[in-house]
């Protein structure tokens, strides 16, 4: 703070004493020297009246009408000193803004119109009183209620007119602080909806990912561990038996282009998500000559369905894998993600077998049951020795894969070792169809 105290605050704003604002100060002082010459005018003729030296009288209304400086720190004190100085008919302008002042803080209206009520009733017999002795008056004739009328108007228009519009300011301020908290509470909201936006949109994403590391281990790792299997064989078996070399070169090769096949659908897929659809025009009638259909609306991917399984068993026993395949019940048209992550479990588990027990004797259960689906595959313990060439490296989440697909559409998954030295994978999913009147 300066000499004058004057100080600058640290955001770079005014502040002198108690005032924030320039024009606050200017105000109060401009109120200041108003109030103090209206009581240094009303003090001269006080002191006429009652025979006072006016310089005291003068001094003493400076001194009591500036007390308007302080009336944004202590208004209370300002309506005191107004109806002290009531008797000297001083203070016309220090009870009008000390009751608004007053009224427009958090004081309570109780004592609002308790000081309202006595600055009213002091100015209404002052003002009764200044009339009795009025000799003007006195010589014209006019009813009793005249005089008592005149001072009640007088003392009502003094001190009404600023209380109320004091309270109108002070609810004004409430409803834009009210206003200004709840806007503040909705940025806020808005900021904790952004945040949480931004939690699911990043836990999307990371769905997605976990989605298509799941797919492409599917895809890639059972035909490439097959493929793997079959070159050692080849390696193994060429010297001796060329005709069988042939065939599993063969086989190798049909794999590699299933799962190229398998690999150009999935990212057509990925590629096709990024372009807008196009819906599809209606169908013809079959009367109706073909035409052409013009841009079709990209098909949602169709995963593997547990009709194929015959074939994957197949691929395995190719391999050189002895696989028992069961099925109980009959089969029910299961909905797609249920059909795929039964397959998917099958082929995970399969692919398993011949990196962690090759030559080991495999059996596949499949059991359709009222509203769920059970696939169990079980192999023994691995017998022999692996055929060179043919280990094939884990990176530990197949099981995981199969485990996020199952409890995903709330199946249950089970696996681990069994007592005979095997490997034992179960799970039980639920029928997703929807009811056939949706």
């Amino acid at each position: 703070m300066n000499t004058s105290g004057e100080e600058t605050t640290a955001g770079g704003g005014y502040r002198l004493w108690w005032w924030t604002r320039r024009r606050s100060a200017a105000l109060d002082i401009g109120l200041a020297l108003a109030s103090a010459a209206e009581c240094v005018i009303q003090g001269l003729n006080f002191a006429q009246r009652t025979g006072l030296p006016p310089i005291l009288v003068a001094l003493f209304g400076i001194v009591a009408g500036s007390t308007v400086v302080i009336r944004r720190k202590r208004p209370l004190t300002v309506i005191l000193v107004a109806i002290a100085i009531l008797p000297t008919t001083m203070g016309d302008v220090l009870t009008v803004v000390g009751l608004y002042t007053l009224a427009t803080t958090d004081a309570p209206r109780r004592l609002v119109g308790a000081l309202a009520a006595a600055e009213a009733a002091g100015s209404f017999a002052v003002t009764l009183l200044l009339l009795k002795q009025d000799p003007g008056l006195d010589a014209q004739p006019m009813p009793a209620w005249f005089r008592p009328l005149v001072a009640g108007i007088f003392a009502v228009v003094l001190v009404v007119p600023p209380v109320l519009l004091g309270m109108y300011v002070r609810a004004r301020r409430r409803l834009v602080e009210s206003l200004r908290d709840r806007a503040g509470g909705l940025e806020r909201e808005l900021v904790l909806l952004a945040e949480r936006a931004e939690e699911r949109a990043e836990w999307a994403r990371g769905e997605e990912r976990r989605r298509i590391a799941r797919e492409m281990h599917d895809v890639v790792a059972h035909r490439v561990s097959l493929m793997v299997v079959h070159a050692a064989a080849v390696a193994a078996v060429a010297p001796r038996d060329p005709e069988q070399a042939a065939r599993n070169a063969t086989l190798i090769g049909d794999m590699g282009r299933q799962a190229l096949t398998e690999l150009r659908t999935m990212l057509g897929v990925l590629r096709a998500a990024d372009k807008p659809l196009v819906a599809a025009p209606p169908r013809p009638a079959p009367t109706d000559p073909p035409a052409n259909p013009g841009p079709q609306a990209v098909p949602p991917p169709e995963g593997p369905a547990l009709d194929g399984l015959a074939a994957l068993i197949d691929e395995s026993r190719a391999a050189g894998m002895s696989v028992d395949l069961s099925v109980e019940g009959e089969p029910r048209g299961y909905a797609e993600p249920v059909e795929s992550t039964a397959y998917r479990v099958v082929q995970e588990a399969l692919t398993n077998v011949h990196k962690h027990a090759a030559g080991a004797v495999a059996r596949v259960r499949l059991a359709h049951r009222d509203g769920e689906v059970a696939v169990l595959v079980q192999n023994d313990a691995p017998a022999g020795a692996q055929v060179p060439g043919a280990r094939l490296p884990s990176g530990g989440n197949g099981l995981l894969g199969m485990r996020e697909r199952v409890m995903a559409l709330g199946g249950g998954f089970v696996s681990g070792p069994t007592d005979g030295g095997g490997f034992r994978v179960s799970a039980v999913i639920p029928d997703r169809r929807e009811p056939s009147g949706a």
